[in-house]
């Protein structure tokens, strides 16, 4: 600010201008330039000032728009991200978690113990997971020093860890109560029940060490084991979905609604097969309060036992089947003539008859089917290219080059050998490949459901494919930094409930959670300390905030959170 003075019969009159220095080389010194005259000090504006110092505190970062908004006898202490925790904290006690927290676990007759602080770290841990996903040990040290978490100032590594160990230990209630509370908050359709596995690995240079395990992948006490019993390891060797079978692994299940709200989740040792998993899947899920359900699940799941299985009670089921299975009945479908119905977008369905018991539609997309012949005749050039001119060649060396070709599949599907033992394109499987662009065929034996709903409930699998994007990509399920299997199995449990939280959020307020996490961050909690005290206050919500927060029916926060006199 630059102040000139006049004088005029009445006295001296200041006058305030907002002025910057320029070099003037001609006078060799700085210059004030005057870019704004606010007129004279006695008649100054005081209410246009401060909406023109809240209008630029806009464009500066959060902590330093409060440092800049404050009084001049007041120091600026600290700024930690606020609105990301506030949100998800809001949620966590809007499903009554911290109820349920507070309710499990709890022993039947004598004192009841306070669970404050463990629910107070398990939901730091999940804002966590959501915000800044890190280790344990750095979590506890973010929530000390780079969040506001309410009724947690700090904690400590093995806080944490005792959390989470009390967790594993009442997961089973702990689950069943929150798929209550839910259902309940979002009125929740549970008519189908999309269910599917992923892997995860560690960087470890041997898997654990084998153990005894019930047929559901749980260690047993060693009192329990009988000739029943499974030796094997919690992380060990299996077939990676991560594409990494050289390093142990475990495997994960997850159940998710149509809207895409992960209901439950599962864990199994490394080497668990999905052919029995949905089974024991299906027996846990009978106990809870559901009416009947159609299960839907991929091509991994679509043994005969299981379809069996999945059929018992009121339930029924749509499994994608293996179109190159070569089984009589994935033939005589696709060999069925009949029209295509249009159902949607890049979606044609027919439904044809081949059974008593189930109901077979195959499905076709336009777009798939067109990406696929492009593929097709990409790899088919590429082969072409390596056998060309290969009938020179001695037998060794031909043999060498089909075993190379044989390690690359999509190659080694378009590849004939005569008899003589030459190299040739094989145009068969070529034409019975283009009869299979773009479709897939789904098997349903629920006899209720139209051949368009089953198209596209089976569609909306890809909620728990995106759902496992989610939780390696945005949640970071792995690396995971523990070696105790109920750690393990623990952490899998934060993870999950990050994610429910983050799905109903996002089904809330029709945005995406990096979109939504990006913008609440932004709302900071600043520390200010003068002659008088300690307070907290949170910067000056902006619209995109606000409109957020009324989204998700939260209210917004207090401006100041705490208040602390300074001691005489």
């Amino acid at each position: 600010m630059k102040t000139t003075k006049r004088e005029n019969k009445s006295g001296t009159v200041r006058y305030l201008h907002l002025a910057h220095n320029e070099w003037d080389p001609v006078k060799g010194r700085a210059v004030p330039k005057v870019l704004f005259t606010f007129g004279r000090e006695d008649d100054l504006d005081r209410d246009a000032v401060r909406r023109l110092v809240a209008s630029l505190s806009k464009l500066l970062e959060p902590g330093d728009a409060l440092a800049a908004t404050t009084e001049s006898d007041l120091e600026f202490v600290s700024s930690v991200p606020f609105g990301g925790a506030y949100a998800l904290d809001q949620l966590w006690r809007r499903l009554r978690i911290d109820q349920i927290v507070a309710r499990v676990g709890q022993p039947k007759r004598g004192r009841r113990r306070d669970m404050t602080t463990t629910e107070r770290v398990l939901f730091a841990l999940v804002a966590n997971r959501a915000l800044a996903p890190s280790s344990k040990l750095a979590a506890a040290d973010w929530i000390t020093n780079d969040v506001h978490i309410n009724g947690l100032s700090e904690t400590g590594e093995q806080t944490c860890y005792r959390a989470m160990d009390w967790l594993h230990e009442v997961t089973g209630d702990l689950e069943k109560q929150v798929f209550d509370e839910v259902a309940n908050l979002l009125n929740l359709e549970v008519d189908l029940l999309f269910f599917d596995t992923t892997s995860t690995y560690f960087e470890l240079e041997e898997p654990d060490e084998p153990v005894a395990r019930d047929e559901t992948g749980r260690r047993l006490d060693a009192d329990d084991t009988g000739g029943d019993a499974k030796q094997v390891g919690f992380r060990t060797y299996g077939k990676s979905k991560d594409s990494r079978d050289d390093l142990p692994q475990i495997v994960i299940g997850m159940a998710v609604t149509r809207d895409g709200i992960p209901v439950r989740c599962w864990c199994w040792p490394g080497n668990a097969s999905d052919q029995t998993l949905i089974r024991q899947v299906k027996d846990e899920m009978r106990d809870w309060t559901l009416s009947k359900i159609v299960w839907v699940a991929d091509r991994g799941f679509s043994s005969a036992e299981n379809r069996r299985y999945l059929r018992k009670g009121d339930h029924a089921y749509i499994i994608g089947e293996k179109l190159r299975s070569g089984s009589p009945e994935v033939q005589a479908a696709l060999s069925r003539q009949g029209r295509y119905q249009d159902v949607g977008e890049n979606m044609r369905v027919k439904e044809v008859r081949i059974s008593d018991t189930d109901r077979f539609v195959i499905c076709h997309n336009p777009e798939a089917a067109e990406r696929d012949r492009h593929m097709r005749e990409q790899l088919v050039a590429q082969l072409t290219d390596l056998i060309v001119d290969t009938d020179k060649l001695s037998d060794f060396k031909r043999g060498e080059l089909r075993g190379r070709i044989a390690d690359k599949p999509g190659l080694n599907r378009y590849l004939r050998a005569t008899a003589a033992g030459k190299l040739r394109i094989d145009q068969a499987k070529i034409k019975a490949e283009e009869n299979l662009d773009g479709k897939y065929l789904l098997r349903c034996s629920d006899p209720q459901l139209s051949a368009e709903d089953i198209a596209l409930g089976y569609k909306q699998l890809l909620e728990v494919e995106r759902g496992w994007r989610d939780m390696k990509q945005i949640i970071d399920l792995r690396p995971v930094y523990h070696r105790l299997e109920e750690r393990i199995r623990a952490h899998v449990i934060l993870c999950w409930l990050a994610l429910l939280l983050i799905r109903i959020t996002e089904t809330t307020t029709g945005n995406t959670w990096p979109h939504i996490r990006r913008e609440l961050d932004r709302l900071h909690l600043g520390t200010f300390t003068g002659p008088t005290g300690t307070f907290q206050q949170v910067t000056v919500l902006t619209k995109p905030q606000r409109d957020l927060l009324a989204k998700l029916g939260i209210p917004a926060p207090k401006q100041v959170l705490a208040l602390q006199p300074a001691t005489r």
